[in-house]
């Protein structure tokens, strides 16, 4: 029997006879072409100022992608497209609560980034640490603009690193939609949609939603070492469970347009993952159902109008929640491996802001704002049993295990003014500057002045040097002031119940402030190409750290020992307990080198080149008085590179190529040295086939395999934990084929 299975040599073979195929004119070719390099740089970006504006009239470097790029380059999700960003360490399936992990521009951890739907907060509405995986989806997307450097001068809290934007393509006149099917490796399975339609009078309407699975490969199966079944919780290594890393995530989302003044959307993603994710044998049990599950509801609304034909105004509403699934549990070392570990949390935001744009003439542009948000948080130790959504907070009737003793959740209520004044100004046709800053009150921490001042100068046609230096704040997140969880034994002492691990609530955290100073250079010495290099400067103060709350005394201990202030629980004595605190520092420097290149190949065959290579170093002292060591989850020396070959227009082949140098870990090489155990360099490679213009040139297949050469490399964790996998082992080779259909 003949073997008719689809592989990737016949695959390979297929596309070489393409080579083959008849060749078309210059002309026909030139019609065939999607968007040449000079109209993708010429397209307007609103992120940097939040007005439609030339990439080349921000100081701020800002990279934009547009659908076709998403489309050809594969990035489904944000996780995809941070990954491929230049700059950016990103470490995949290493978090339990928020699965990925990555660092922007030095910059660690994805609560220093803003994400924005349309300019709408979408990310966690607290600013805290949230899955950024799967759960955003890019499928309905426009276009995506990522902003490079702080933001907060004209975004407020959170705007620390950067600011990425998605957005939405509007309902046209037409009624339109896409629907769309995939599955593949390790039980991989995926579907989307999206309908536009006009509603007359006026009126438009959007929706879109995507659902994603993946069972995930058995790792244990292609990392035995790391993997290797011990004993735990009693249960010896022979009856030890097989490893499991199942995903899934889903979002929706809605529009409703009236003419360009009034729009209304609600936006929702959830993901869900394993609470035993990158945690190793020893302290975890690998189950199915002991999973982590977060939800993010927004609603937002915005009104705009012309007060006069130089004076434009927004006036712009939102809510925000962000939800824990109660039945979100651990069942690991630190409860003991019993079931006895839920988690639950809550926060809420709900803001308005009212934003004018004055354009005094055509160089003089000013912009303000005033807003005010009101937050709500609610953040529990481990849990017992589920925590239950109909009761207020000190109504959950639960104890710590193992004791009598009340447990405590945290109910906090909070709220912040802002407002914001912008000034860009176009001095000859050369030369322009901004200047900003946006002052913050919050009733909690106090009020933060954040400047924004740059320059952009012209030194020849398509030759730009820019200048930007701002300032940002990140406020502390729910988890880090009320953050609670431990555990104890029956062991008591004078009546009083001894716990250990403990982490401990502070309320009196300040927001963290950086400043942040960057040189770009934009050249475009032909109409099809692009060179970027941009050099920037960080440092942050107020750095929130992991402290020990206490003397530091194990247990047990005498009397005579002086208790610290972490003693938050009546009736209970906590030794070896730790806490946040504002006690570090940091900085960070690097150069991003981004070229991009569109040529025509031969015949009908045209492609699409990009890439970058990034340098970044970062230093982090975690108390005043200790020594400056490297920071974690940094590759010094990263190379991405990327080409999408072109037939026509209905055929996309694009391999991408990543070398990530070795990549710091958590851990030190000794307590007095700054360096740290290094994950392994890697390099890996994906492979992305797309067909286009099938059945009335209405259907697109896909191919794409990942990890092409099926090699197995390392992700550096964020945890000097015993407790955790130092080097956290990434998918084997996987396969996804998937179908799109037009109508």
């Amino acid at each position: 029997m003949n073997d008719q299975r689809f592989t990737p040599r016949r695959m390979t073979a297929g596309l070489l006879c393409l080579l083959a195929a008849p060749l078309v004119s210059a002309d026909e070719l030139g019609q065939l072409l999607p968007l040449s390099l000079e109209e993708l740089l010429a397209t307007p970006v609103v992120t940097a100022s939040r007005r439609p504006e030339a990439r080349e009239q921000t100081p701020a470097h800002i990279m934009v992608f547009n659908r076709e790029q998403i489309r050809e380059r594969r990035y489904k999700n944000l996780a995809d497209l941070l990954e491929d960003l230049p700059g950016v360490d990103f470490q995949r399936g290493t978090r339990s609560a928020q699965y990925n992990n990555f660092v922007f521009q030095g910059h660690l951890s994805n609560n220093k980034l803003l994400i924005l739907l349309d300019g709408v907060r979408i990310d966690h509405p607290a600013g805290g640490k949230i899955p950024v995986a799967e759960n955003f989806s890019l499928h309905f997307a426009r276009q995506v603009e990522v902003l490079y450097g702080p933001a907060a001068a004209l975004y407020g809290a959170d705007a620390f690193a950067g600011v990425i934007n998605i957005i939405s393509e509007p309902a046209g006149d037409t009624v339109q939609g896409t629907v769309s099917l995939g599955g593949g490796s390790f039980g991989a399975r995926e579907s989307s949609f999206e309908l536009a339609a006009p509603l007359g009078n006026g009126f438009r309407f959007s929706a879109s939603a995507h659902q994603q699975e993946s069972d995930r490969a058995h790792l244990d199966r292609h990392y035995p070492a790391s993997y290797a079944k011990v004993a735990a919780g009693g249960i010896p290594a022979n009856q030890r469970e097989d490893y499991v890393g199942n995903i899934s995530s889903e979002s929706q989302y809605l529009r409703l347009d009236y003419e360009n003044t009034l729009s209304v959307g609600f936006y929702r993603n959830r993901f869900r993952s394993l609470s035993s994710t990158g945690d190793n044998p020893a302290s975890v049990y690998y189950l199915s159902d002991a999973y982590y599950d977060t939800t993010i509801d927004t609603w937002y609304g915005k009104y705009r109008f012309d007060l006069s034909p130089a004076l434009k105004g927004e006036l712009s509403i939102d809510q925000s929640n962000y939800v824990v699934d109660p039945n979100s549990r651990y069942i690991n070392k630190t409860t003991s491996f019993q079931n006895d570990g839920y988690d639950y949390a809550y926060a809420r935001r709900r803001s308005i802001e009212q934003s004018l744009n004055w354009q005094i003439n055509e160089q003089h542009v000013i912009l303000s704002g005033l807003g005010y948000r009101a937050y709500h948080s609610i953040e529990t130790p481990d849990l017992p049993h589920p925590y239950d959504t109909s009761l207020a907070p000190d109504n959950q009737g639960m104890v710590y295990p193992q004791t009598s003793l009340a447990l405590q959740n945290f109910d906090g209520k909070y709220n912040s003014w802002s407002g914001y004044l912008q000034w860009q100004a176009q001095w000859t046709p050369t030369l322009s500057t901004m200047i900003g800053a946006r002052q913050d009150w919050y009733s909690t921490y106090g009020s933060s002045l954040n400047p924004r001042l740059g320059l952009v100068w012209q030194a020849s046609p398509g030759n730009f040097l820019k200048l930007l230096y701002g300032e940002a704040f990140r406020t502390p997140a729910p988890e880090d002031v009320y953050s609670a969880f431990g555990s104890f034994t029956s062991a008591q002492w004078n009546g009083q119940y001894i716990g250990t691990g403990f982490r401990a609530p502070n309320t009196a955290l300040k927001p963290e402030k950086s400043r942040n100073l960057a040189l770009t250079w934009d050249w475009r010495p032909r109409q099809d190409l692009n060179l970027v290099s941009t050099a920037y400067l960080a440092s942050v103060e107020r750095l929130v750290t992991t402290q020990s709350g206490d003397s530091g005394t194990p247990c047990p201990f005498s009397s005579t020992r002086a208790l610290g202030e972490v003693q938050y629980i009546p009736g209970a004595i906590l030794c070896s307990s730790t806490t946040k605190a504002n006690s570090g520092s940091d900085r960070y420097w690097g150069i991003d080198l981004i070229p991009q290149w569109k040529t025509h190949v031969a015949g009908a065959w045209t492609a699409d080149w990009w890439g970058s290579y990034s340098y970044v170093r970062g230093l982090v002292k975690e108390t005043d008085t200790s020594i400056e060591r490297e920071q974690i989850n940094i590759a010094t020396h990263k190379l991405k590179l990327g080409i999408t070959f072109r037939y026509q227009d209905w055929l996309t082949v694009t391999p991408r190529l990543q070398w990530i140098g070795e990549t710091t870990t958590a851990k030190t090489i000794s307590a007095s040295s700054g360096e740290r155990i290094s994950a392994p360099s890697y390099t890996q490679a994906s492979l992305h086939v797309g067909i286009h213009k099938l059945l009335g040139e209405r259907l697109s297949l896909y191919f794409d395999i990942y990890n092409l050469t099926d090699t197995r490399y390392y992700a550096a964790h964020t945890s000097s934990s015993s407790s955790v996998l130092l080097l956290v082992p990434q998918q084997p080779r996987s396969y996804m084929s998937s179908l799109q259909y037009r109508f």
